[in-house]
């Protein structure tokens, strides 16, 4: 494509598009359990990641235009007006703090706390989302190896057949061998217990 256009525009340098190459790794996330596992969390959890982007940007609003009203007068050069206050509220509620900016009026100080507390919330909250996103796709993985497990154990054996696509399930559904290890195991019992 940069080729293509450098014919029509000899004058616009595209080398920079070659960069989007590196897109190309993106193929192996077909290889590899974990990133499929990681994909298909954040997309199953879309619509809550996109409310907690949504609230971090309210509140980058809000606490930008806060400190813009308090320290303007004080550091006009950092807090000049609302998007120049953005830098420092984007730092202060990812909780980066680059302490490149910062208020030094006493009533910035303390919205700046106010701030710092509220970025503690705004960064937990997609942590938390992912954490629980993760807990619940392993559990439903483990219940879908559960239930294969027990169809194929009706009749007390699992033949060599069973074993194999009981293996394949595992590796799609990316549990580890002690996962396996543990579903069999409180299946097995679980039986024992039965008779």
């Amino acid at each position: 494509m940069p080729s293509l256009i450098a014919i029509f525009y000899p004058s616009i340098d595209l080398r920079f598009i070659r960069a989007l190459r590196i897109i190309r790794l993106l193929k192996f996330s077909r290889y590899s359990g974990s990133i499929n596992s990681l994909i298909s969390v954040l997309w199953d959890q879309r619509r809550s990641f996109g409310a907690a982007f949504f609230l971090l940007f309210i509140a980058l609003i809000i606490v930008s235009s806060g400190m813009y009203l308090v320290e303007k007068d004080i550091q006009p050069e950092k807090f000049g007006s609302i998007p120049h206050s953005m830098w420092w509220a984007l730092v202060t509620l990812t909780t980066v703090g680059y302490g490149d900016v910062y208020p030094v009026t006493p009533l910035g100080k303390m919205f700046g706390s106010i701030s710092i507390i509220l970025g503690i919330g705004t960064v937990a909250l997609p942590a938390g989302i992912m954490a629980s996103a993760f807990t619940e796709f392993t559990r439903r993985n483990q219940k879908r190896y559960e239930d294969k497990f027990k169809d194929m154990l009706q009749d007390d054996v699992i033949d060599k057949d069973e074993r194999e696509e009981l293996k394949l399930l595992s590796e799609k559904l990316n549990l580890s061998d002690e996962d396996i290890g543990a579903i069999e195991e409180h299946y097995k019992e679980r039986k024992k217990k039965e008779n």
